[in-house]
């Protein structure tokens, strides 16, 4: 790329996942880069709360993909060895299902799963070697091919090699069917399933091309950083603000100028204006169109929003335990009896689930230093309807509920006798410290007609100069989707349409 066509100076809106990484992208390339970030430190969604002892993540718990982050890494100069340290989970997470207390392990061991798939279901183990072996191809495909890939016409989607290589991937069939026909266990089709809970759709819902998230889970595994996932971010920031960029906190945008329809900087709540070549939204897009800019810079109107399909909110709950709980990993999964019901009611029905699953992720089990001693840090996430009613009585009830079904169907006696520390965060915050549309806790869900060329682009079509990154942009929802959002939409400014991933800048 010509150094004609960098630009001199660059905005980003929020220090999310995406902001940061491409603000470490367009500092190293040398271009002058101010990140404004509404909160009091980086990270977005993966920001930390400290209390009493405990260190809680906010928001993401699962670190998969894990080249997907050592290439970024590598990408900026660095070793992410020297900035993480990194644990391969083993068990990968635990799965309660059938009676109380009732659980079977997960790992990333083709031998271990082997032999688990084969007792619950005799041949299932041979079965999913030659799935993974398929799924692991695909992701290879979709890695090189589609997901480091801007989409701007019907050409760049539907061509000889993306329509050749999209077979391959089975993007018109569903995920819930194509594990339906290759297992028959109930458990078996949910553990290979709740993954399109992370990317906030149901499985009837998810293009086909997903299953490469089973190749991501079972064969490259889950992670943890020591310390915990808020390390991430605050790695990334070191690294950009070691090429220049600077980051400014409890700095929140109120406006992005625009001049003769042209992007040329920010305003910020105090006033005080700052001027650019051009601006980058990291924010929630739906905030961005209809608080950042004027009504004629809108690109989608209030009826497109409004036929949307969200990813889930949340209800989460922070629990500091002054007790230990031995059937408890680091990832701990139950699932609904009623699987089918719970998907309608998450994303049809505006109210708590009637059999709710539910995810606890207990990082004390992993790192000794988010828990005080003898205590258990543990984050408890409930999967709910975007746009549900969020009133103090309805939080209270639904926090006295999921504490009765963890006690009662995950084993965790003396739970609620031992809390130390207690904490709600669910639409309201999503709303609140976001401007999460709906306050879903993701973004927009990844169905098809949501997905690649048919989610919202990453440059603005009525403001020049204006571009877009993270979860609401293709590819769209996760810590390391996010981070391959920021390399579109570099290569989006500087003019790169290479469809592979960037190996230098």
């Amino acid at each position: 790329m010509s150094s004609t066509n960098t630009p001199r100076r660059a905005i980003i809106v929020g220090a999310g996942f995406g902001g940061i990484a491409l603000a470490g992208l367009l500092a190293k390339k040398g271009v002058s880069v101010d990140v404004f970030e509404t909160h009091g430190s980086a990270g977005g969604r993966a920001r930390v709360i400290r209390e009493g002892g405990y260190t809680f993540d906010l928001g993401p718990s699962w670190y998969m993909m894990p080249d997907v982050f050592a290439e970024y890494f590598t990408l900026m100069g660095e070793d992410i060895h020297k900035h993480l340290t990194l644990q391969k989970l083993t068990p990968s997470y635990r799965v309660f299902h059938g009676a109380p207390g009732t659980h079977h392990d997960f790992f990333a061991d083709r031998a271990q799963n082997h032999a688990i798939f084969d007792a619950l279901e005799p041949g299932a183990g041979n079965r999913l070697n030659a799935y993974l072996d398929e799924s692991a191809r695909q992701y290879h495909i979709a890695k090189h091919e589609f997901i480091y890939k801007n989409y701007d016409s019907f050409f760049d989607f539907f061509n000889k090699r993306v329509m050749r290589e999209g077979r391959k991937l089975e993007i018109w069939n569903s995920m819930e069917r194509i594990i339906s026909r290759t297992f028959k266990h109930e458990l078996l089709r949910k553990v290979m399933m709740f993954q399109m809970v992370l990317l906030g759709t149901a499985p009837k819902d998810a293009p086909g091309m997903y299953r490469l998230m089973n190749h991501v889970d079972f064969d490259l595994g889950i992670w943890y950083p020591q310390g915990g996932i808020g390390e991430v971010p605050q790695a990334m920031v070191r690294i950009a603000e070691k090429h220049g960029a600077r980051f400014h906190y409890q700095a929140p945008v109120s406006r992005i100028i625009t001049e003769g329809g042209t992007a040329v900087g920010v305003v910020l709540r105090d006033g005080t204006e700052h001027r650019a070549d051009l601006v980058v939204s990291n924010a929630d897009r739906h905030h961005t169109e209809t608080a950042l800019l004027a009504p004629t810079e809108r690109e989608y109107s209030d009826r497109w929003w409004q036929r949307r399909t969200l990813a889930p909110s949340a209800f989460i709950l922070y629990l500091g335990v002054r007790k230990q709980f031995p059937n408890l990993v680091h990832h701990n999964l139950l699932f609904t009896k009623d699987w089918d019901r719970n998907f309608r009611e998450i994303f049809n029905y505006h109210d708590f689930p009637t059999d709710p699953s539910i995810y606890v992720c207990a990082p004390s089990k992993t790192d000794s230093t988010v828990a005080p001693p003898g205590c258990e840090n543990l984050f408890v996430l409930v999967p709910i309807s975007a746009g549900i009613t969020d009133t103090d009585a309805a939080r209270a009830a639904w926090a006295d509920r999921t504490l009765t079904i963890l006690e009662t169907n995950m084993g965790l006696t003396g739970l609620r006798e031992h809390l130390q520390y207690q904490r709600v965060y669910s639409l309201r915050e999503f709303s609140a410290d976001y401007h999460s549309f709906k306050g879903t806790a993701l973004g927009l869900a990844h169905t098809l007609s949501q997905s690649a060329l048919w989610r919202p682009n990453n440059v603005a079509k009525k403001v020049k100069n204006l571009y877009y990154v993270g979860s609401y942009q293709n590819p769209g929802i996760g810590m390391p989707i996010c981070i391959v959002s920021a390399q579109l939409a570099y290569k989006r400014i500087m003019g790169i349409a290479d469809p592979h991933p960037l190996i230098e800048l």
